[in-house]
């Protein structure tokens, strides 16, 4: 089994069988695009973890993804895809950067979801891009770009009625899609707090990335304790 692939937050390893590949998550954590970079022991596991039970939930409720299984504390089996480069963004509640660029104030409920295209591209620090620009780009034609939006709509859907039964407020999260070697477009990557923005019901305390961006708290205490509300779950 070779690495293909090393990214800030996973490796991606071949396996022996055709159109399948081993993903291990690192105990790397960085924020704002690389700029701040720590290594925290144990969080590889929890983002493992946490994502192979969220993917899960979503396939029982219809959404499909690359995932297979969850191959031991830090690695997952799941289906080769070729990845789509685009971050693509749903916001509920308004907070971080669309607060700065369009002025809404934090903590603005949209009247409904918002969806949004981040162009994946380091030396461009991944810009927001239009429907036409993902066309001019020849990254996705129409159909596909409905795909994407109604895929990534229904995950919200999805995901907010997880959380509400956790007590927690889906605030905004990105997701990440691929191609089968057949053209089917599946959700890839990770489902974490690493990619949403999670708040508590009551006090809007932080369940998430924000923590360690802001140093508010501990990121593995608090990955940890998200997981522990997932598994009370199951």
């Amino acid at each position: 089994m070779s690495l293909l692939y090393e990214g800030k937050a996973k490796r991606v390893f071949s396996t022996e069988t055709v159109h399948q590949l081993r993903v291990e998550y690192k105990d790397e954590v960085t924020a704002g695009n690389g700029a701040k970079k720590d290594k925290m022991q144990g969080k590889g596991r929890l983002n493992n973890r946490i994502t192979s039970i969220i993917f899960e939930y979503l396939n029982k409720h219809g959404i499909e993804s690359h995932f297979i299984k969850q191959l031991s504390e830090t690695e997952q089996l799941v289906k080769e895809v070729k990845i789509i480069p685009l971050e693509v963004v749903v916001r509920n509640i308004a907070t971080g950067s669309i607060t700065k660029r369009l002025g809404f104030e934090k903590g603005h409920v949209f009247d409904e979801p918002l969806v949004e295209f981040f162009y994946k591209n380091d030396d461009l620090n991944d810009p927001l891009i239009t429907d036409d620009h993902v066309k001019l780009l020849h990254i996705a034609n129409d159909e596909e770009i409905k795909t994407l939006k109604d895929m990534a709509k229904n995950i919200n859907k999805v995901l907010i009625q997880l959380m509400n039964e956790m007590d927690l407020r889906l605030v905004d999260f990105k997701v990440e899609f691929g191609k089968t070697e057949n053209g089917d477009i599946l959700l890839a990557d990770e489902i974490s707090p690493d990619t949403c923005r999670i708040w508590d019901k009551y006090s809007d305390t932080n369940f998430d990335k924000d923590v360690y961006r802001n140093d508010t708290g501990s990121l593995i205490d608090t990955y940890q304790t998200f997981l522990n509300k997932l598994e009370e779950l199951k």
